[in-house]
């Protein structure tokens, strides 16, 4: 381990992060070595990382000098943050501050933050075109990732801001799988009109990090978006249909609607819903389906996703 070079992982046990760890510790040719960042080193995710091979080591992102210690000796580091753990994006924005400032410390070679759009700048706060929330953000875990790009800016690293997309995941875990309606249809449902939504495995987020790695500088100081495709609500439902064997139909919801639904979140991301839908043609742009698959030659389409994750697919 010690003629390879040190990527710090944050979040090596959550999805991003662990996909990350996982593509590296599975390449034994990579001439790399995963550090993983953890608040709890005992915890079974942890201990599987470093059967694997990986260095596991106690972390907290609202903790500076465990970040400082943690990063200290490493070539890079893979920096994400986790707003669903807490909802606040004051506190997102204040983690983001402590790892470019640790990262800044322990002088590294190559960060890679995962972030997103600001979206105040395609809807100011003024413009009502969709609520404001929690008094200064439209899309609050959008919004605070993009203003903490700032940190990694003025701290003068090598940065590279890797734009992320729609997990397929949300199909399982974020209670967005078909529904049954009243009259007994499988039913998605979305904001999105007839609008793309770029999305991607979390699995091929972390594969897609290790090739920006392994691209050297090419790509510090540069934004990469990433995406398996660009798929309509229509194209999402056929390919759950063709999945799971039975007629899946794509409803398109009017955003205030969404708001309306009541679950933690639900303004967040009925907001983030209009703003994908309203500035698609940007926020796919963004996103190459092109480039992600030349950094990730393995990249799963929706269609080889599901697949492999139809049994995990609930049925509401």
């Amino acid at each position: 381990m010690q003629d390879r070079r040190v990527i710090a992982i944050v979040g090596a046990t959550g999805a991003q992060g662990g996909g990350l760890a996982r593509a590296i510790l599975n390449d034994p040719e990579s001439g790399y070595a995963v550090r993983a960042l953890t608040r709890k080193p005992s915890s079974p995710k942890a201990q599987e990382l470093s059967q694997l091979g990986a260095e596991v080591v106690q972390a907290d992102l609202d903790d500076p000098a465990s970040l400082v210690r943690a990063f200290d000796g490493a070539y890079g580091a893979f920096c994400v943050t986790n707003f669903w753990e807490h909802f606040s994006p004051e506190r997102e924005t204040a983690q983001a501050a402590n790892m470019a400032a640790a990262a800044k410390s322990a002088g590294l070679r190559h960060v890679i933050w995962s972030t997103l759009e600001d979206t105040r700048k395609w809807v100011p706060l003024e413009d009502n075109r969709m609520p404001t929330l929690m008094g200064k953000y439209k899309v609050p875990h959008f919004d605070a990732k993009g203003e903490a790009d700032r940190f990694f800016v003025e701290a003068g690293l090598p940065v590279t801001f890797l734009l992320t997309s729609f997990y397929f995941e949300n199909f399982i875990s974020f209670g967005m799988g078909p529904r049954r309606t009243p009259s007994g249809k499988l039913a998605i449902a979305f904001p999105m009109g007839s609008e793309k939504l770029p999305g991607i495995a979390v699995e091929d987020i972390g594969k897609c990090a290790y090739g920006i790695f392994r691209s050297g500088p090419e790509f510090a100081g540069k934004r990469v978006g990433v995406a398996a495709e660009h798929l309509s609500g229509a194209e999402m439902a056929a390919a759950l249909s063709r999945a799971l064997g039975a007629e899946v139909v794509y409803e398109a919801m009017d955003p205030e609607v969404y708001r309306g639904l009541g679950f933690p979140g639900a303004q967040d991301i009925g907001n983030m819903f209009q703003f994908n839908r309203d500035f698609a043609q940007d926020f796919c742009k963004a996103r190459s389906i092109e480039l992600s698959r030349r950094l990730n030659p393995s990249l799963q389409t929706f269609d080889a996703w599901l697949e492999l994750n139809k049994s995990r697919t609930p049925i509401a």
